[in-house]
């Protein structure tokens, strides 16, 4: 630890955590979860327990003078056998609104996953410090965004002032549920995934559901949205029930309404947004499921393909073209009796111009331009005042 600063030590409680749903009390501090603990006893699906854990758009706010702070974590890395090492987790800083700063921790607990062979080993490793200095010396609004795709236990924080709980902002909560690319898949940083860059642009506090290869319609998360406050929602729908292959036609129209109708008993008159697929060509008429190719992983690429049969959409299996048809049906039917309910095709933040000039480098997932590409789109589309999400004063 720094000794040229006199330390002030503060509890990290739920109090400084935005975006966490749950914070779960460790031996040596906190860990934020995205899914409450109801929730998370009722999943058994190890990559949702993994992706919930990982604090994409959770972070620490507060107001303090201080001109340095400390943060010691315990991460959890992930690891791929065959594959180059992953970059640490990226803190941002942010002071009074303004990106101000990043660092990452080194060292932590590291899960080596074996894709091939569906395993995954954990090797303990000691805790680190994201220090930084120079702060403006006046009052001032601080928060460190988590690295969005870190699981991330928050052991002390420490600056050189007193701290206290930041005021509130008086924005509207937005709460967001989608896939991996709503979780932050290559973005470059926790702030530049496409649902925190819109809800910067859009004036909103921001509650990221996005769940990696999680945003399989699962009750308990409408149940978790739908006792969640918030005054803005969007679904974004479809990619991760293709490409894991989990469900036909059938079973698709009345899952899609079962959520909606779950979302609407907590939240009967709110802005609703559900948002189709993004282009993504390999599943835009194939169904899956997708499988990785793992023969250039020892380069650090990895691409997916689809491996099912055209031809077995006539027996239900979905595309993403099939479920952008059905789920424009849903809202066109339901809006008639819920006038909140909107409609917005993924295409319109990444369709097909946007692939030939952005390509998705593992054909899955974008990479940090098309982040900030989607995000500014969304803003375009959902906050500007002919939009689902104008704010309307009230």
């Amino acid at each position: 630890m720094n000794t040229e600063h006199d330390w002030i030590t503060t509890p990290v409680t739920a109090g400084l955590l935005r975006g966490a749903l749950d914070v779960e009390r460790t031996e040596h501090g906190v860990l934020p979860h995205r899914l409450p603990a109801w929730a998370r006893a009722q999943n058994t699906d190890a990559q949702l327990a993994m992706a919930e854990s990982q604090p994409s758009g959770v972070r620490l706010v507060f107001r303090t003078r201080a001109t340095a702070v400390e943060l010691d974590t315990l991460p959890t890395k992930r690891a791929y056998v065959g594959a180059p090492p992953r970059p640490d987790g990226v803190y941002d800083l942010i002071v009074d609104g303004r990106p101000a700063g990043q660092a990452s921790v080194t060292g932590g607990n590291t899960v080596t996953i074996d894709m091939t062979a569906g395993t995954a080993e954990i090797q303990p490793g000691p805790p680190g410090t994201v220090r930084f200095t120079g702060l403006p010396e006046r009052d001032k609004d601080v928060e460190i965004w988590l690295p969005h795709n870190e699981t991330t236990e928050v052991l002390a924080l420490r600056t050189d002032a007193p701290v206290e709980p930041a005021r509130d902002s008086g924005r509207r909560v937005w709460l967001h549920h989608g896939s991996s690319i709503s979780h932050g898949s290559d973005a470059a940083s926790p702030t530049t995934t496409w649902p925190a860059l819109a809800a910067g642009l859009g004036g909103v506090e921001l509650i990221n559901l996005g769940l990696g290869g999680g945003a399989l319609l699962d009750p308990f998360t409408a149940r978790t949205m739908r006792d969640t406050p918030a005054d803005l929602i969007s679904v974004k729908i479809g990619i991760n029930l293709v490409n894991a292959d989990l469900m036909r036609l059938r079973a698709f129209g009345p899952a899609v309404h079962g959520f909606l109708d779950t979302l609407r008993e907590g939240h009967p008159t709110v802005p609703l947004l559900v948002v189709s697929p993004i282009l993504c060509p390999i599943h835009e008429d194939t169904p899956g499921p997708a499988f990785p190719d793992f023969s250039e992983i020892s380069e650090g690429r990895l691409r997916f393909a689809a491996l099912g049969d055209p031809a077995e959409r006539a027996s239900g299996k979905l595309t993403l073209r099939v479920i952008r048809e059905e789920l424009a049906r849903i809202v066109a039917q339901r809006s008639a009796d819920d006038p909140n309910l909107h409609y917005l095709d993924g295409r319109e933040l990444y369709g097909e111009t946007d692939y030939a000039e952005l390509p998705l480098p593992d054909e899955l997932h974008p990479d940090a331009a098309t982040h900030r590409r989607m995000g500014e789109r969304f803003a375009a589309r959902a906050f500007t005042a002919d939009g689902p999400f104008a704010d309307d004063g009230s």
